[in-house]
């Protein structure tokens, strides 16, 4: 009886503390429950803005996704695809784009929801996507910029054929980028992420590449020629024009160049090492005129490249 005196206490103490714990916990799930239901409000009410005839309604809309994929990282990658999804549809289409000559482009400039769509994009944390692929593929994004200096962060993006003459895009994270076919003319990659990107069949004329890691691309032709009776490749097409691009100290080792046209570009201190130069076109794989003062060759196949040492 008296061990039974004397433990009441301490049980009252433990029923009490038990008791606490379970309202807490019951607190703590309808918070949550009320937290979802208060973003879901609010992504509801965000979408239905960026349908607006309004343009500061729908960057209304677009800034308050930013925050909810701020506050959310449940709901970050369905706000990654819809704004992504929004931009894709509301830039306008590079088939069109494509047609107008490159003197078109100078003071072109993406729709101002546009770019706060892209730009939230290239702002946000890519390590919350969960898998989720950023699509801007076919869409006119002539003269595209970022206000401000923050890191824009695009790996892995989808630009297939997408129209960036005249882009500014300097110290982009653009790793894994397909950039297939894309137009880059006049655009600015100055210390670019460009490692392991596919820009296959991507036209870079006076394109500035200086000091981008490049390290691992494909730069090759984007299609070839086959002989309808044979079924053999007869030429290679759509190769990569790098014609008078700026390339200096760029790291280019290990990356697939194949046919690329680099006549009159720059390349002073670029690193070519194990890279792979050969010419199987009549008229690609071509380094004349280009200035190579410092670049590195070693391990570089440049079989039949013209304007390239076989050695040395």
């Amino acid at each position: 009886m008296t061990l039974v005196a004397v433990s009441l206490p301490g049980l009252a103490a433990l029923g009490a503390l038990l008791f606490t714990w379970m309202q807490v916990g019951q607190a703590s799930k309808e918070l949550r429950i009320a937290e979802h239901g208060q973003i879901t409000s609010r992504f509801n009410a965000a979408v239905g803005n960026l349908g607006s005839q309004s343009l500061d309604i729908r960057l209304g809309g677009i800034y308050a996704l930013q925050r909810i994929m701020q506050d959310s990282a449940r709901d970050h990658p369905t706000v990654v695809s819809v704004l992504a999804a929004f931009a894709q549809q509301h830039a306008g289409s590079s088939t069109e784009s494509l047609k107008e000559p490159i003197g078109g482009t100078y003071d072109h400039a993406p729709k101002p929801d546009v770019r706060a769509a892209i730009a939230t994009l290239a702002r946000r944390d890519p390590h919350r996507d969960a898998g989720t692929v950023i699509d801007l593929s076919n869409t006119d994004l002539r003269g595209l910029r970022f206000p401000g200096k923050a890191s824009i962060a695009l790996p892995g993006v989808g630009l297939y054929q997408t129209d960036l003459r005249w882009a500014f895009l300097d110290g982009a994270d653009l790793q894994k980028a397909d950039l297939h076919s894309a137009n880059l003319d006049a655009a600015y990659l100055e210390g670019a992420n460009l490692r392991r990107a596919r820009l296959a069949g991507a036209s870079l004329s006076a394109t500035t590449l200086k000091r981008a890691n490049l390290r691992g691309a494909d730069v090759t032709c984007g299609g070839v020629a086959v002989d309808p009776e044979t079924g053999e490749v007869f030429e290679r097409t759509d190769c990569v024009n790098l014609e008078h691009a700026s390339l200096d100290g760029a790291d280019l080792r290990g990356a697939k160049m194949s046919d690329t046209n680099l006549s009159n570009a720059t390349l002073k201190g670029a690193d070519l090492r194990g890279a792979d130069l050969t010419r199987s076109n009549l008229t690609n794989a071509d380094f004349r005129g280009a200035r190579l003062a410092g670049v590195k060759l070693e391990g570089a196949k440049r079989t039949g490249a013209l304007g390239l040492p076989e050695q040395g």
